[in-house]
Order: C-alpha cells, then sequence, then structure tokens
C-alpha cells in the first residue's frame, strides 16, 4: 500500500508508507489554548484527521499523537491579566477545543499530552543539545545555536547565509526575516512563579518550540513517520523542531512534513490578530450546519487556499441534503431480488475514482466527484424501478466506505418534534386522513413558519428541519 502525498521537505509528491510497513506514527501541532480556536484552526485539524481516515481506509493502523500548547508567553500575559495561574486559565480552552472536534466529527487522538506536564522531557532534551553544543546558556535562558546545525532552513527554503552568528530571539513567533538563535528555556525575572520550572540551567520555563519536539518523541519515537500542521507553523515552528530534535538525537526526526494551506474569509487570511474569524458556536448560531462545515473545509484541496463564505457554506448543506436524501430512499427500497448489475458497475466505478483520488496527493475534489456520482447514479436506479434491496445494501455499503474518510455521508442522528411541533404535526396527519386540505395546509405553514419542513408521499410523510435531510417517513413521537 502507498499514498502519494505531498512532502514539504522534499517539495515534491512522494510515495508514503510507513517505515515499518504497519503503523504509521503521526503527530499534530494542536491548538495554542489562549482562546476558543476558529473555522481558520479548524481547516488545519479537519485535513488532518482527512488524512488519518484515508491512512486507516487503505489498510494502516496510526498512532495519533496531538498536543496541547497550555504554556507560552501569550497565555501567560493572558493568564496574569485574568488573575489565574496556567492550569485554571486553560481548563475552559481545552474544554471548548475538545467540544469544536467533536462537533466537526474529528476522530479522537490517541493521545493528547499536554505540555505543562512534559516539562522533564523537554529538560533532558535541552540537556542534549548543550552537551552536544548546539545550545548555549544566557542571562535569560537558553538558546539554540543555529550556526551550529548546517541543515537549518531547509523545510522553509530559508537562506541563512546572512544570519548573524550569535543573534537571539526570545518571542515565539518571529518570520524568516528575524531569523535567529530562539530560545529553548526563558528564565524571565518579571513571569510569575506558577509559570516556572527548576532547571539545571536555572529556574524558567520552556521555549514554545521545544515542546512538540519533546512530546513527538516521547511518545512517537526519535523518528517518527509524519508531522501535520497549517502553512503557518512551517517557520519557524517547525524548521525549530527539526534543529532542536535532530542536534538532540543526530537522527532524523520526521519522515514526512504535511501542511494545510490558509483558510480565506473575503481574500485575507482568518486569524485572531486580524479579528476576521469565526469560531464553530458563531457558525452553528447563524443557523448552519457542523456536517456543513466539515464538508466545506474538505471540499477544497489542502495544498489550496479556500474561501470561507456564507453561500459556501449553503451549497454545502445542499450537497449534504441530496446525499443523504439518497441514503433514505435505499433505506425505503423494498423489491427483493439479486443486485442488478448497473448498481456493481457504478459501485466499481465509484470505488475506483474514490481510491484514485485519494492517493493523488489526498484529492478531497475529486474524492467528492466519486461520491456525488455514485449518488446520481443510485437515485437514477432507484426511479427507474430496477433497484433491489439487496443493490441497495451494496451502494450503502459502499457509502458507509467513503464516510470511513469524510464522516458526513450519513446523519449524526435523528432528531425530534418539540411538543409544539408535534401536536401541529398530529393535527395535520389527522386533517389529511378526514380530507380536510385546507386546514392541512395552514398547519403545514405554521410548521414551516418553525422552521420544520413536510414532505409527502405515497410512502407516508417525512420532515426535516430547514436545511436538514430528510427525517425517515414516520408519524414523528407517538402522544404520550
Amino acid at each position: 500500500m502507498t499514498l502519494n502525498l505531498y512532502n514539504t521537505l522534499s517539495g515534491q509528491v512522494e510515495p508514503f508508507a510507513p517505515e515499518d510497513g504497519k503503523e504509521v506514527r503521526m503527530y499534530v501541532c494542536g491548538l495554542t489554548v489562549y482562546g476558543r480556536g476558529h473555522i481558520g484552526n479548524y481547516r488545519s485539524f479537519v485535513a488532518a484527521d482527512l488524512l488519518r481516515r484515508t491512512l486507516q481506509y487503505k489498510g494502516w493502523r496510526v498512532k495519533h499523537v496531538m498536543n496541547i500548547t497550555d504554556v507560552d508567553d501569550r497565555i501567560i500575559r493572558l493568564a496574569g491579566e485574568a488573575g489565574q495561574d496556567l492550569r485554571t486559565f486553560t481548563a475552559a480552552h481545552i474544554a471548548s477545543f475538545k467540544e469544536d472536534l467533536a462537533t466537526l466529527r474529528l476522530e479522537e487522538p490517541h493521545l493528547v499530552p499536554r505540555a505543562t506536564e512534559h516539562v522533564p522531557e523537554m529538560v533532558a532534551l535541552i540537556q542534549r543539545l548543550l552537551e552536544r553544543e548546539h545550545a548555549s546558556k544566557a542571562e535569560d535562558g537558553v538558546y539554540f545555536r543555529i550556526a551550529s546545525f548546517p541543515g537549518y532552513g531547509r523545510l522553509s527554503r530559508l537562506d541563512v547565509a546572512g544570519i548573524k552568528d550569535g543573534a537571539r530571539v526570545d518571542t515565539d513567533k518571529y518570520d524568516k526575516e528575524n531569523a535567529r538563535d530562539f530560545a529553548v528555556w526563558k528564565s524571565k525575572s518579571d513571569e510569575p512563579e506558577w509559570a516556572q520550572w527548576d532547571a539545571p540551567f536555572g529556574r524558567g520555563r520552556p521555549g514554545w518550540h521545544i515542546e512538540c519536539s519533546a512530546m513527538g518523541m516521547k511518545y512517537l519515537g526519535e523518528t517518527f513517520d509524519l508531522h501535520c500542521g497549517g502553512e503557518d507553523l512551517i517557520f519557524p515552528h517547525h524548521e525549530n523542531e527539526i534543529a532542536q530534535s535532530e542536534g538532540g538525537t543526530g537522527k532524523t526526526f520526521v519522515r514526512h512534513w504535511f501542511h494545510v494551506k490558509h483558510l480565506m474569509i473575503e481574500d485575507a487570511v482568518m486569524s485572531k490578530s486580524k479579528g476576521n474569524f469565526f469560531t464553530v458556536p458563531d457558525v452553528l448560531a447563524e443557523g448552519h450546519r457542523p456536517d456543513a462545515v466539515r464538508y466545506l473545509l474538505t471540499s477544497g484541496h489542502y495544498r489550496k487556499q479556500l474561501n470561507f463564505t456564507w453561500e459556501g457554506l449553503r451549497q454545502a448543506a445542499a450537497a449534504l441534503e441530496r446525499i443523504h436524501g439518497c441514503v433514505k430512499r435505499l433505506d425505503e427500497v423494498e423489491a427483493e431480488g439479486p443486485p442488478a448489475a448497473a448498481v456493481g458497475a457504478a459501485v466499481a466505478k465509484a470505488k475506483a475514482t474514490f481510491d484514485a483520488a485519494l492517493d493523488d496527493d489526498l484529492n478531497t475534489p475529486e474524492a467528492w466527484a466519486a461520491v456525488h456520482g455514485l449518488v446520481g447514479e443510485a437515485n437514477g436506479l432507484v426511479a427507474e424501478g430496477v433497484m433491489t434491496r439487496a443493490g441497495a445494501a451494496q451502494v450503502r455499503e459502499q457509502l458507509q466506505a467513503f464516510d470511513g474518510v469524510f464522516a458526513v455521508l450519513f446523519p449524526a442522528g435523528e432528531e425530534t418534534l418539540s411538543p409544539e411541533e408535534q401536536s401541529l404535526y398530529d393535527q395535520r396527519q389527522q386533517a389529511r386522513a378526514k380530507r380536510e386540505f385546507k386546514l392541512a395546509d395552514d398547519l403545514r405553514h405554521r410548521l414551516e413558519a418553525l422552521g420544520v419542513v413536510l414532505e409527502d408521499s405515497a410512502k407516508g410523510t417525512r420532515w426535516r428541519r430547514r436545511g436538514s435531510p430528510p427525517a425517515t417517513p414516520r408519524a414523528a413521537k407517538p402522544r404520550e
């Protein structure tokens, strides 16, 4: 099994497979928890989740580690302003992060280490860097000497020729124009005691970059298969991870680097610093569905910029309605007999197209085209009356396999009506049975005003929330 995947380190699409041929050791840079994550953050997380699901779809095991950064410059400043220590300040943000991951149907990582719980591992790595003369002590901490590491800059294509040896930077985030020796340990007398730890080289706290190196190697080994993150992490974060990890071990740190393009809004990068961002609750409060958000975030290729718009979310919801409607129709097929030859042909064609798309550097637009192609053909066969229950089961099984990757092809769960909606629904069903059609129409309009859309068919009445897929034909919730 192989997967052709772009490697940021080589700058090429190349075959990917785990080193042992069986289990992919995968690290994802998680959220820095100084506030709630925004939709731009989740484009990166959803892409990494889709990659994990693709690896599993292909038959590999995956060991997925995603860290939580719960100590850095901003967190310490904001926690101090709030009058809280690190654990108290970050608790609510960690909870909201996990809530958003579940809302967007991301598979839970196998391990979610917190930086503050792995300071001993960071101290040990810094000790190794000092011993190997890749780091040096200063009054305000310990700095990695980039001049000691000839490979520095290869991930981000950085020209280090003009960088002055010994020039330092102690902020966590900076651009290539400010590249210089970076802090792996910070000893600042003006920082609170609750953000400091003891170490052989002085009391202080870790720099941002050393955190992921220590946690990644602790749980995945000194060399692992795959490291994922947004493109904004290529420099300086991932560049520094490589330098300090390989400087400490003398081994290759990561075999394959996977980076996701920014999410745009009105042609600008969505970010907290610009204030042009939406959180998951913001989007849901506007009446949009979480599965439509996930659909939108997977609709574009991960290495191309994706523009976030409300119209795009509405189109995503409409696309999901077509898919969910097909699933419902398949469930309603009652004809017996073997699957028609056309069913097998449609399933085989869709699977071949879907697999080829994923193998082609995770080409999700083409993979979605395969899903919609199968849905269209299945709808046509149902309409022609040639779909049998066995054929429907065959299509459904293939859609379930595709859903192992996309995770939105089936409704999250069956909804129920409120007591008021239930009463109106029951009254309308009684009016229709008595052929009181004007009353039935009036009751339909009242339900629509509440956001409940009815669909009458020979098999019964289906209802759905406006913007949601049809529910299974039923008389709604029985009266008690």
